[in-house]
């Protein structure tokens, strides 16, 4: 799954970025802290946990 596509459906869902992290960028929604790796691809096992951690749809 593209990085910037798991992003767009992480905003979608009321997730902001709270800061730039190393290598990952943090999300945050509701008091709760997401990472997402800052490459151009991520890979489909951890996108999934990801919407599955998230609860997006």
């Amino acid at each position: 799954m593209k990085t910037r596509d798991l992003i767009k459906l992480l905003e979608k869902n009321g997730w902001t970025l709270k800061r730039h992290g190393g290598n990952h960028d943090i999300y945050e929604k509701d008091g709760v802290t997401e990472a997402i790796v800052r490459h151009k691809e991520t890979d489909e096992d951890l996108a999934k946990t990801i919407i599955r951690r998230c609860g997006l749809k």
